[in-house]
């Protein structure tokens, strides 16, 4: 008698642990702050800076982001251009170009509504302009932008962005008449990313 009094005793607490063990929220259904964001995704930019550019090339854009805090984050991306959206063989663009970019700076984010977020970010950093003999082939670039993003869940997002990045380059075959000086452009450049929040 002992023995299953005893039993029914220590088999209360056990079952009520069990139970409170069912009802906590798993790592991915509970709201958790995350510091770090990786994404990668397409992306556009016009080529200005291309004498007599008729097609802005697509391309791949990569990142990561380093939260501090709730609204306050570092990001550093980069960014390859190869693509033409358009190619018409009677009426390409010039050469071969291709651009290629790695810009970093701080951001500001905060929610809007409901599973939307939006932020806001200033990046500096160097653009190579390669396959049209530029010189110089690499500048200091830097800009600003912005996106909105749509949370998944709480490992996953939907990220679009605009930027508009600016950056000097001599015209092509300028080394008579400008001395290869540079002069400043601005493509702007437009991503659709998917968000991983680790």
């Amino acid at each position: 008698m002992l023995a299953v009094i005893s039993a029914v005793i220590l088999s209360v607490p056990a079952s009520a642990q069990v139970d409170s063990d069912r009802k906590k929220p798993s790592a991915d259904s509970a709201d958790v702050d995350y510091k770090w964001e990786a994404f990668v995704g397409f992306a556009y930019t016009s080529l200005n800076q291309v004498n007599q550019s008729r097609y802005g090339l697509v391309g791949l854009k990569a990142g990561v982001t380093r939260d501090f805090g709730r609204y306050f984050g570092l990001t550093a991306e980069g960014s390859y251009y190869k693509f033409p959206i358009s190619s018409n063989p009677s009426n390409p663009n010039p050469g071969d170009p291709r651009l290629y970019s790695g810009l970093a700076g701080p951001a500001v984010h905060a929610d809007i509504t409901g599973k939307f977020s939006g932020f806001l970010h200033g990046l500096i950093g160097i653009e190579h302009s390669g396959g049209e003999s530029q010189i110089p082939a690499t500048s200091f670039a830097g800009g600003f932008g912005g996106g909105m993003e749509y949370k998944v869940n709480n490992r996953f997002s939907l990220r679009a962005t605009g930027d508009d990045i600016g950056a000097s380059f001599s015209p092509i075959n300028n080394s008579k008449e400008l001395g290869y000086s540079a002069h400043r452009t601005w493509n702007p450049q437009a991503s659709f990313s998917v968000v991983y929040h680790f």
